[in-house]
């Protein structure tokens, strides 16, 4: 009969080995056996998270720190499990007590900079990441991982030697050469086509299709070679969404379920008169980041990217038992829930990281599915909707690669899907004007490039902030930007993106079909 040293022996390899089943089971067997043991509950806890039970996992890591609480290593993945859970404000907390105890590791290293990034603090991460590259040379992740930190800083140029250093380590990083396709613009002396094409002929499996093809889409568009890139980039998403099973009549019930909802002007009031969030909301890739960095630019603003915490909030509050976040079931839950209960809950999730300044920017984009409840909620909250050209709206959707994780983007693998997405929204917008009368001011981003500083001007007082010309330098905001226009906001505004879609010509001719069938006007 083995004895427990061997039992927990044989757990911590294979944890080791990344078999999660068996190392809980194996951790599990013990537990009831013997004293408290900080190790077979930290083993107990990663493998638990690794599997997506993150209440189980948090619960043992806890007791891991607690039992042991000298071990930055156990505090970290303590810190990386209340972060998946998006407890950001408790994730912080004990990142910054593990880091307290000076780790030296590559690993935990890593960690703790994983956590910081989910919390916003990009600096943080970066100086955490690079620590790990120092202790591991070579190692491709980490390279991957710092330089990913760097841009989000703007440090662009050492962001483009980590992604080379990245791709040297592995070049079957594949993620890595649509990152560096992505930083910069592709030029004809200096470009990736070759190794990118040589990579593609010999590319084995869909994930390696998916980013070979879209960096390739990436740099052929730069260089002018529209024909070539939109093939590229059709085939790369075709790759990335072969898997998903996506259906866009499961997101049209959503909708559906949403303007029942809420189908008429309701009472206000009840709500957290909390005055401090603004929320930027819109389509991806249809000027969000441009107007948080505008609002970031106000010395009253603070800007704390695209938070979850919404949507968690309610999640959590609506006492819904189903998988996904954002499910009817959910929504329909979550409109029972006391509206103070839900504002003061979703505002104090927030901190301290948005209390730095009187307001703060919440722009995650499809929270323009919660207005409704954010309406009640917040009933002082400030919203702003960015609208774009429907057609570069759903081309740039479509040619972005969004995080893959995320239960809101599924419909941007198919040109198509994405169009019926943009009907849903334009619906549901047009719905939320209706019901939530002077709550929601629309904006559009080629009125913005057109008039910055006239709409800049009635952007703020929407807001109910006084006017700032250091407003107009947004380019100046050396905020970090963690979203997938970090290279783009860091310029002034010009007007090379407008009417993008043109340029594909007959490429998106059903796409305009579709959304004109749809009674959307396109110029």
């Amino acid at each position: 009969m083995e004895t427990p040293p061997q039992i927990y022996a044989r757990a911590v390899d294979a944890l080791n080995r990344g078999d999660w089943a068996r190392a809980s089971a194996l951790a599990e067997s013990l537990l009831p056996k013997i004293p408290p043991h900080a190790g077979v509950y930290f083993v107990a806890g990663v493998a638990a998270l690794q599997m997506q039970r993150l209440r189980e996992g948090i619960r043992h890591l806890q007791r891991a720190v607690h039992h042991n609480p000298g071990r930055p290593d156990y505090a970290a993945q303590f810190a990386r499990g209340l972060a998946m859970a998006r407890l950001t404000r408790e994730s912080v907390v004990a990142a910054d007590a593990a880091l307290a105890m000076g780790p030296q590791d590559a690993a935990t290293l890593d960690t703790l900079a994983v956590v910081y990034t989910q919390a916003n603090e990009h600096a943080k991460a970066a100086r955490l990441f690079e620590l790990a590259v120092q202790r591991v040379p070579g190692r491709a992740v980490s390279h991957f991982n710092l330089a990913t930190s760097l841009m989000f800083i703007g440090q662009m140029e050492r962001a483009g030697h980590e992604y080379e250093a990245c791709i040297a380590a592995d070049p079957t990083f594949w993620k890595a050469h649509l990152a560096l396709a992505q930083l910069c613009k592709a030029t004809p002396e200096h470009n990736h086509l070759d190794r990118l094409r040589g990579l593609l002929e010999r590319a084995d499996g869909g994930e390696a299709r998916m980013y070979l093809n879209l960096a390739l889409a990436k740099e052929l568009e730069d260089l002018g070679d529209y024909p070539c890139a939109f093939s590229h980039l059709a085939a790369g998403k075709a790759a990335g969404g072969e898997a998903r099973g996506y259906s866009s009549a499961r997101d049209a019930a959503l909708f559906d379920t949403l303007r029942g909802l809420f189908p008429a002007p309701g009472d206000s009031g009840g709500g957290d008169p909390d005055p401090s969030p603004i929320f930027v909301v819109g389509m991806p890739r249809s000027g969000t980041t441009l107007v948080d960095r505008i609002l970031s630019s106000h010395p009253q603003v603070h800007s704390a990217g695209e938070l979850q915490n919404f949507g968690v909030v309610l999640k959590r509050l609506s006492g819904s038992p189903t998988p996904e976040l954002l499910d009817a079931e959910t929504l329909r839950r979550g409109a029972a829930v006391e509206p103070r209960r839900l504002g003061e809950t979703y505002v104090a999730s927030t901190r301290p990281g948005t209390a730095v300044r009187p307001r703060f920017v919440d722009k995650l984009p499809h929270n323009f599915l919660y207005l409704g409840h954010i309406a009640r909620a917040l009933p002082n909250a400030r919203i702003v909707c960015l609208r774009r050209n429907p057609m570069d709206t759903c081309l740039g959707n479509f040619r972005q690669l969004f995080a893959q994780t995320s239960p809101y983007y599924d419909y941007s693998f198919d040109l198509l899907d994405t169009g019926r997405y943009y009907l849903q929204f334009d619906a549901l917008m047009r719905h939320w004007q209706q019901v939530l009368p002077g709550r929601v001011l629309e904006m559009h981003y080629e009125a913005l490039v057109d008039d910055q500083e006239g709409q800049t001007r009635h952007l703020l007082a929407h807001c109910g902030l006084e006017w700032d010309p250091a407003c107009l330098r947004f380019a100046d905001n050396a905020a970090p930007v963690a979203t997938a226009s970090a290279v783009q906001v860091r310029e002034p505004l010009h007007r090379q993106a407008l009417a993008r879609w043109k340029r594909y010509g007959s490429a998106l001719d059903d796409l305009r079909a579709l959304l004109e069938d749809g009674g959307v006007h396109i110029e």
